[in-house]
Parts: C-alpha cells; sequence; structure tokens
C-alpha cells in the first residue's frame, strides 16, 4: 500500500513567476513548485514535496552505502573546537566556519566536515587490526559560512551531505576501500538519473594524496572541468597538468635592455615592442604566509591564484599591496624581472621551461629586458601548474586541444591516507602485535546539492520533470472537471495506491482545468494521468511527462500501465 497524496490537504503553493532573486533554472523551479522557501541568505525550509525528493535521494544513498558493507551513524553537528584545533582546520577553514561559545565560554563550530570527529570515534572504539577494515557514513547537516550563498539550495550555508570515511590498515586495503565507494557512486548516480563525469581532482583543506570528482554537467554550475574529445581524460581545471619540456636555448643572444617608457603592464608592453604578449614573460607577485613570492607565467596567461593556493596550502596566498615595495628596491612594480630578485621564491609556471627566452621587466622603472633565458639568467624554485585553463590547451594523456564546461559537483572521494590518523594517533594493535597507524578515505556526496542538479539537467519549458527513483510520487492524477471526474480521479488513486504505486492526486475543488494541468507540468511527477472529458466511459489520459506522449486507457489498463 503506497501513499495517495491529495492535493486538497497537501500544503502547497505554486508560483506562476520566477522570484525576483533567483539566477538558475533550478532556484526558480524549486521554489516556483512549491518544493522549498528562502528562510534568510543561503538557508532554505524544505516543503512536503522537497522533503520527498530529498528523502529519495537519501534512500538510494543508503542503499548503494549500505550494499557496500558501510554502517550508519550519526554525529554531532554541534562540535567542539580541539579536534578542528589539532588537525589546523580551525584556522584554514577561516571564515568559513561559524563559530560560536557556550554560556561558559567553551568554543565550538557547526559542523562543515567531520573527519577529525569519525577519526576519535574509531580511535575510541577500534583497537586490532581483526576490527579492521571499516565503512561508517552518515546523511548530516553541513554548515559553511559562505560569503555569497546563491543559486537556491545549489549553495547555501546549511545543506545536507551523506559523508562516509574507511579505515584500513594498509595502503592497499584503503585503495580497496576507495574503489568500493567510487563504484557505489556510479550506481547511486545512475539510479538518481543525473548525467556526470568523473573527473580528477585536488584535495584542498581535505588533504590527502589521490582524489576524483563526480561532476554534473550543467549551466548552472561553479566548477569548470575539462573533458578530451579524443581520449577518456576529464579534470577539473584545478588538477589540469602541463609537461615540463626544457627547450635549447643556447643560440640565444646575451640579456639586453630596452627602454620602455610607460609600459607597467603586458598590453602596453606588447604594443610598445609590438611583439605578442605570448613572448613576455608575466611576474606577479603574492604573499604566502607574508613572505613575498614571485610567480612567473607566459604574458599571455592569467594566474589561476584558486589553482596557485591548492598547491600551496595550507599556506594563505594574497596579492600585494602598495605598501609591499616600501623598501625593497628589488622590486620596481610594473618591471619587476626574475633575473636579479634578491631573496624573494620564484614558482613557474612549466610553460616556462628551462631554455625558453623571455621579454620581461629589468628591475627598473621603464625599461624592460630581452632574451632572458630560463635556466641561465635566472632559476625557476618550484615548477607548478598555475595557469587559468583555456580551451583548446594540450590534454595531458594524448596532446588533443581540450574542451572547457561547467558543471555541479554533486560528489567527492579523496584517499585521505594518515593525515588525521597522524594528528590524533590512530593506532590499532597489529598482525606482528605492534601498533599500526591507520590509513583513511573520505567520500562525500551533496544529497541537497543532488536536487538542484537533477532540476537543472531535467527540467524543461513547462517545469520540473523528475526521474521516477526521486520524484515525490510516481502518477499525479488530474481531475480536470467537477464531481464525475473527481470521482473518478479520487477512484483510480485509491486502487493505484493499494497495488503500490506512490499518488499525487489534484482533487482541489475550484480550481480550472487549466491551472491544474500547468500546476502538474511544474512539479514534474514523470507520469500524469487525467480524469477528465471521457470520465462518464471510464476512459482516461496518460501522459509521459518527459516525452509528451499520450493514450487513452480505461482505469483496468491504466492501473495495468503503471503498475507494470
Amino acid at each position: 500500500m503506497a501513499q495517495v497524496q491529495r492535493m486538497s490537504r497537501l500544503m502547497v503553493k505554486t508560483l506562476r513567476d520566477d522570484p525576483a532573486d533567483a539566477e538558475t533554472l533550478s532556484h526558480k523551479l524549486l521554489v516556483r513548485a512549491g518544493y522549498v522557501r528562502r528562510n534568510s541568505a543561503g538557508i532554505w525550509t524544505w516543503l512536503p514535496l522537497g522533503k520527498k525528493v530529498l528523502d529519495n535521494i537519501s534512500r538510494v544513498v543508503r542503499e548503494e552505502m549500505d550494499a557496500i558493507g558501510a554502517q550508519e551513524v550519526l554525529l554531532p553537528a554541534l562540535l567542539p573546537k580541539e579536534p578542528y584545533e589539532a588537525s589546523a582546520r580551525w584556522e584554514e577553514y577561516g571564515d568559513l566556519l561559524f563559530r560560536l561559545k557556550d554560556r561558559k565560554g567553551g568554543e565550538y563550530l557547526l559542523g562543515p566536515t567531520h573527519e577529525e570527529i569519525f577519526t576519535l570515534v574509531v580511535k575510541d572504539q577500534v583497537a586490532s587490526y581483526k576490527d579492521l577494515p571499516v565503512m561508517l557514513y552518515q546523511i548530516q547537516t553541513k554548515y559553511r559560512d559562505e560569503a555569497r550563498p546563491r543559486s537556491g539550495v545549489l549553495r547555501g550555508r546549511e545543506f545536507q551531505m551523506k559523508d562516509s570515511y574507511s579505515f584500513d590498515t594498509t595502503d592497499e586495503g584503503l585503495a580497496e576501500s576507495y574503489a568500493l565507494h567510487r563504484a557505489a557512486y556510479q550506481k547511486i548516480f545512475a539510479r538518481l538519473g543525473l548525467d556526470y563525469r568523473i573527473v580528477s581532482a585536488v584535495s584542498g583543506a581535505m588533504g590527502g594524496s589521490a582524489s576524483e570528482e563526480f561532476l554534473a554537467p550543467a549551466a548552472a554550475g561553479e566548477d569548470t572541468f575539462v573533458d578530451c574529445p579524443s581520449c577518456d581524460y576529464a579534470a577539473n581545471t584545478e588538477a589540469v597538468t602541463f609537461a615540463l619540456k626544457p627547450v635549447d636555448g643556447s643560440g640565444v643572444g646575451p640579456v639586453e635592455e630596452l627602454d620602455t617608457p610607460d609600459t607597467p603592464t603586458i598590453e602596453t608592453l606588447a604594443e610598445h615592442l609590438g611583439v605578442p604578449a605570448s613572448a613576455t614573460l608575466k611576474n606577479l607577485l603574492v604573499k604566502v604566509d607574508g613572505e613575498i613570492v614571485a610567480v612567473g607565467v607566459p604574458g599571455n596567461r592569467e594566474v589561476d591564484l584558486g589553482k596557485l593556493g591548492e598547491h600551496l596550502a595550507p599556506a594563505v596566498v594574497e596579492l600585494v599591496t602598495a605598501e609591499d615595495f616600501e623598501g625593497r628596491g628589488d622590486l620596481v612594480r610594473g618591471y619587476v624581472g626574475p633575473q636579479g630578485l634578491e631573496k624573494v621564491r620564484y614558482i613557474a609556471d612549466p610553460r616556462v621551461a628551462p631554455g625558453t627566452a623571455w621579454i620581461t621587466g629589468a628591475n627598473k622603472v621603464n625599461t624592460h629586458a630581452k632574451n632572458v633565458v630560463a635556466g641561465r639568467d635566472f632559476e625557476v624554485d618550484d615548477y607548478l601548474d598555475v595557469v587559468v585553463v583555456e580551451e583548446g590547451d594540450p590534454c595531458p594523456k594524448c596532446g588533443t586541444g581540450l574542451k572547457l564546461d561547467r558543471a555541479i559537483e554533486i560528489g567527492h572521494i579523496f584517499q585521505l591516507g594518515r593525515k588525521y590518523a597522524d594528528t590524533f594517533q590512530l593506532d590499532v594493535l597489529g598482525q606482528q602485535g605492534k601498533p599500526v597507524r591507520v590509513t583513511m578515505g573520505s567520500y562525500g556526496i551533496g544529497v541537497s546539492r543532488a536536487v538542484a542538479a537533477l532540476a537543472e539537467q531535467s527540467a524543461d519549458e513547462q517545469g520540473l520533470c523528475w526521474p521516477k527513483e526521486i520524484a515525490p510520487a510516481d502518477v499525479h492524477v488530474v481531475a480536470a472537471g467537477k464531481a464525475l471526474q473527481t470521482e473518478l480521479a479520487l477512484d483510480v488513486s485509491e486502487k493505484l495506491g493499494a497495488a503500490g504505486v506512490r499518488v499525487l492526486v489534484d482533487d482541489r475543488a475550484g480550481v480550472s482545468p487549466g491551472v491544474k494541468f500547468t500546476d502538474a507540468e511544474l512539479i514534474g511527477v514523470p507520469k500524469i494521468l487525467v480524469a477528465g472529458r471521457r470520465s462518464a466511459e471510464g476512459v482516461l489520459e496518460l501522459k509521459d511527462r518527459r516525452t509528451g506522449e499520450r493514450e487513452e486507457l480505461t482505469v483496468d489498463e491504466a492501473i495495468a500501465r503503471l503498475t507494470a
């Protein structure tokens, strides 16, 4: 027996117009169709229809996590400061953390993620290698103090997330746990009906080594990823690499200074000399934990500060200010070159390979230098991929020009290794009777974000169009008329419910058929069954919400079709 939900008793208020503050399709439709309502910036109420979709996604996630042997727990959202201070993430997360104090002055946070707490739980509960491996998960409310929450439930300050953690005694065991989660994620997203890509990623504040993201391509996506049209390579732009290829610079003449008045930018320099920007070397000055660092990239490329920050994490990276040039005669604003820099760490993109020659600043006002060769006239302390990836950049795997696309991150998996086990000394007694340090994996799925991703990918001009697995009902029955149609609609709804079909029936009195049809399209249940003009004959119209295909069926035929 499945639920029959009558719209005459359902708390749902649909809207004809888009909310004034809505920018993305999912934001507009989830509000208009009565799934969510905004409480304040980044904080949302899930109304009955929205809660059903949210719960259906959670159910699919639970089923697949249980299938790989993971065990569900529920940790607190209100967490003490000390574990996050021990891992350094109390500081690393910065303003993203919601911090608070209790009446006694004790400091707490609202959990953005739970690696520290899960590690402590296992430390308390597990003593021997015989107790491992173990995989734990929860579906929990998370909190991040986003500076600009936007796009509805896509980027909120409070959100639903599944996070799971694996604990093994060996790296081989971690690889197996990682593979189990990866396969489970593929099953989860396939069941949810999401179009997704698995891409190489960076670990960021999570720490660890191997890392992959599950991205749902969508115009509203805040992540940019690259996809190779010729091979299977795909990666978050922050994870794209460029091979270091030294060249023979022995034929380049000596460094020659050039008089270049009023040319402090790449654009003015290239125009003055009549050369392409790609012939110049851009040197961006940043501060890394307060120390000035120079970053060199070809003049026609931009430095990806996010990418740079990921490479240098947990160090804090920020741009220099005018005050930072004071008392530094070797740093001439607008005319910095890597040759002659004093006590400045020099990072370069691999495109600034040994042997390449450049036009760059001469560390003198209104002066540049040409024939400045990497490895001859200046040394690079560290080569890091730091440029903004562009369409057509070579694929690291096969060399074909890459394609750029937007996507929503719906999942992320990490091989954390022993970062948190080291912090909290998570050891178990090994087979040889000696302590063994545990190794960990961390695996997340954005449950509430998946709702928005599905809305973005599956909606059409009429409204939402949910896959059956997560829709709030299997069929939306519409009584398109008065007493006779309503009676037939309620009768067939009860029969469908008794047969195990989840039913949403529009039995609202005083609402025109046109409004009911519009709402049915907007709400997006996969099948729409209409009791209309042929109700007296016991004939209904069944419509497929996605394809628009219609057919007339008797009550028995409709029940048979919808229960098949």
